[in-house]
């Protein structure tokens, strides 16, 4: 028997802190998943449920989006991807009564941990204005209520249109439609805080704004290059396909402030060594790094390749360079010109042995892969750091070559395949054209709003209605005050989802919480039972079925709340048939085929088992569509975090015990965390320095240059090994220390992993 969620709000102000693991995975990952789903979900369903994930005839695993080889294990699911699946296919409810039980003032005093521990939700729910409790709402009331806002408005520029990344394809294209049919292109999605920064880099310097390898090209490289990401926690799988790799004699190189286990050795579950064993030791170096100090590390070795070039005719990829690049001379000059050792040591941290240590792996591999994540995206000037790894591969010709190339490694199982799909703010004018011509309206073609600029728009009263296609958005998004502020002026807060978050609980005048169907769930409609399909983090489309009955019979299908909200609000004006796309979902897949470039004959492609790939012209055959029509070199300055006298770097992450928000238990085993997370790690002779013993409390202020400063009280000091002058703690957490201003150049995303704070003795009131 599954059990019950727990009654009251577990005590997370006194973690307890042991030695960090130097391992991941192995025996402890498997226990510690079966438990957690056994709990959710009971024995039997553990079992038929984690047997599908990610199978071919299964459904794609919500927890990330790292994609599946075409040989897979009866087991293909990783520990984080358990929590995942147990946390949609828990046995727990979340009924019309238990919110006659609990007032929204009650619930918003809990927190994330023990609203999403409370279960599935079964029905529509509605706070009237002035009200104090969700109570039951029939469909058709909740669509006129959404109806009436959004025709209220005076432009539909005053609606805006979230979507998180664990929407299918089909939902979400229909999702742009019908905000483009009703008038707006206010689509800002989780893309906008998390890997935005890859997307506008590789947009400019290559041409497609997603990774250029496929699963198979990690087993060819000679070496691959980890930067600013941590696949033990984040996405486990990866794990495997590293060892592989090194199996076939694959160089690793870490790049990152904070040693991880998963990087440092990696436990297969799946195999005798790895869980009786030593299992495998992955990285050859690790590099250290400051945070923000990527560009300039990256920067100092292209200097180094060209140097190289000069005894080492080959050190540059000179034929590559001249038939497929644009602007190399002024690059080759600008990095030749930045050879200030002292200032390249003083941004990264490293010692000048370390980075030439890289330099004779880098020289000696023809084939060289660079995967990064949040912790290069997140930064001030992440989009320039970026483009300098381009720089970086275009110098040795690793763009377009079997085990070579970009990879930006994506968290939410889908959030790749909305963009593609057409959720974005910006869209290209080709993609409006497409849409035009197939739909016979003229889709608006001013640009709309990021999730910064939503929030400043809910903020100023330019935003009247806020809908959101699953995220927890409050708890997502930076300036955690501003943003709540902002989303209650709203009149109207509506959240397609399957469980509580605080997004819930923090409402505009009016609010609804619509559920919907999980990815383990089936989906009938009158046409028969559906599969939706899903894109991977490296551009593959597959099918993803459910089969599990729904936890309610009052859910229905994102794609199903789309198509109906769309015939309530654009009514006989639409000559989209939305009807027709609610009963059967091939029906939209054709018409996602008609519009978007590599998905012709989308139905029979997504019928295969394992799917297919989408097209990507610089890996496919060397075609850059730039504005030159080339792969581009940049020249931007070398830039990274100044941080003043007494001050520390602070960077937000996960606990293992974590997906984005949603937190599946209080622990971090690999950091050595238990019972908490309000802790920050700081390296043991920065604390000292400041006075704080290991297990000392203090307050996180963080500074800003217009003076203005913000405060997350009561963080227990954890002596760690991280970079000097560097700190990290959890979010959402820490989101209250960040300004909504606080962004990259060009991405707009939020600037997390670069937050320059003091640590001050607790503030008591």
């Amino acid at each position: 028997m599954a059990g019950k969620p727990p009654a009251s709000d577990p005590v997370q102000d006194a973690p307890e802190v042991s030695e960090p693991q130097h391992s991941a995975v192995g025996l402890p990952a498997i226990t510690h998943a079966l438990r957690i789903s056994q709990q959710q979900m009971g024995v039997r369903r553990t079992a038929l449920t984690l047997l599908r994930v990610n199978q071919k005839e299964g459904f794609d695993c919500p927890g990330c989006a790292w994609p599946e080889g075409e040989h897979r294990h009866t087991a293909e699911f990783c520990e984080n991807g358990a929590k995942a699946v147990a946390e949609e296919a828990t046995l727990r409810r979340v009924t019309p009564a238990f919110f006659a039980d609990h007032s929204v003032a009650d619930l918003a005093g809990r927190s994330g941990y023990w609203l999403g521990q409370q279960g599935r939700l079964t029905h529509p729910m509605y706070l009237a204005e002035g009200g104090d409790h969700y109570t039951p709402v029939t469909w058709e009331r909740a669509f006129d209520i959404i109806g009436e806002e959004l025709t209220a408005l005076d432009s539909p520029d005053e609606a805006v249109f979230y979507t998180s990344g664990r929407t299918s394809n089909e939902a979400a294209f229909l999702y742009q439609l019908f905000a483009r049919e009703f008038g707006t292109n206010n689509l800002p999605d989780c893309s906008n805080m998390c890997h935005e920064s890859s997307g506008s880099a590789l947009s400019e310097t290559i041409g497609v704004g997603k990774g250029s390898v496929l699963l198979e090209d990690l087993y060819q490289a000679d070496l691959i290059i980890i930067a600013g990401q941590n696949p033990g926690t984040n996405h486990p799988r990866m794990l495997t396909a590293l060892e592989k790799a090194k199996a076939g004699g694959t160089k690793i190189i870490s790049i990152n402030p904070l040693p991880e286990a998963g990087l440092e050795r990696f436990k297969n579950p799946q195999t005798p060594r790895g869980l009786a064993g030593g299992g495998t030791a992955l990285t050859d170096l690790f590099l250290q790094v400051r945070l923000g100090g990527d560009q300039a590390l990256f920067r100092a070795l292209n200097r180094l390749i060209l140097e190289a070039a000069a005894d080492d005719p080959g050190a540059v990829d000179t034929e590559f360079v001249r038939e497929y690049t644009h602007g190399y001379e002024e690059f080759a000059a600008a990095a030749r010109a930045d050879d200030d050792w002292d200032a390249t040591l003083r941004a990264t941290g490293l010692t000048r042995e370390k980075i030439e240590s890289a330099l004779r792996m880098i020289l000696a591999s023809r084939r060289t892969i660079v995967c990064w994540a949040m912790g290069l995206t997140q930064h001030k000037h992440s989009v320039p750091s970026i483009q300098e790894i381009v720089n970086f591969l275009l110098l040795r010709g690793n763009i377009g070559r079997p085990g070579a190339g970009v990879c930006p490694v994506r968290g939410h199982s889908n959030v790749q395949g909305d963009r593609t799909m057409g959720i974005f703010e910006r869209p290209e004018p080709g993609f409006l054209d497409a849409l035009e011509k197939e739909f016979g309206f003229a889709p608006p073609r001013e640009h709309g709003l990021d999730v910064v600029r939503a929030i400043r728009a809910l903020r100023d009263g330019q935003a009247k209605v806020f809908l959101a296609m699953g995220g927890n958005f409050v708890s997502a998004t930076p300036d955690t005050d501003v943003t709540e502020a902002a989303v209650r002026r709203a009149r109207l807060t509506v959240h397609v989802s399957t469980k509580l978050n605080r997004s819930h609980v923090v409402t505009g005048a009016r609010a609804l919480i619509l559920p919907t169907l999980g990815r383990t769930e089936r989906d009938v409609q009158s046409g028969g039972e559906q599969f939706v399909t899903v894109e991977d983090s490296m551009g593959m489309v597959h099918a993803s079925r459910g089969r599990l009955e729904p936890a309610s019979p009052q859910l229905l299908s994102e794609t199903a709340i789309v198509t109906r909200l769309a015939r309530r609000v654009l009514g006989e004006a639409s000559h989209t048939p939305w009807a027709e796309f609610e009963k059967d979902y091939a029906t939209i897949r054709d018409r996602i085929a008609a519009v978007i470039p590599g998905f012709d004959d989308f139905n029979a492609k997504a019928a295969r088992p394992g799917g297919f790939t989408l097209p990507h012209a610089p890996r496919d055959s060397r075609r850059f569509p730039t504005a030159t029509g080339k792969a581009n070199f940049t020249t931007a300055p070398v830039e990274y975090p100044v941080v003043p006298e007494g001050r520390l770097l602070l960077q937000t992450l996960r606990s293992h015990d974590q997906y984005n928000t949603t937190i599946y238990g209080l622990n971090d085993r690999y950091r050595g965390i238990k019972n908490g997370r309000r802790v920050v790690l700081v390296h043991p002779e920065d604390a000292r320095e400041r006075g704080l013993a290991d297990g000392a409390y203090t307050d996180l202020v963080s500074e800003w240059t217009d003076g203005s400063e913000r405060r997350a009280p009561g963080f227990r000091v954890v002596h760690y090994p991280t970079a000097r002058g560097c700190a990290a703690a959890y979010y959402p957490e820490t989101n209250v220390l960040i300004p909504l201003d606080h962004t990259a150049d060009t991405s707009n995303t939020p600037a997390a992993k670069s937050v320059v704070i003091r640590l001050e003795q607790p503030h008591r009131d």
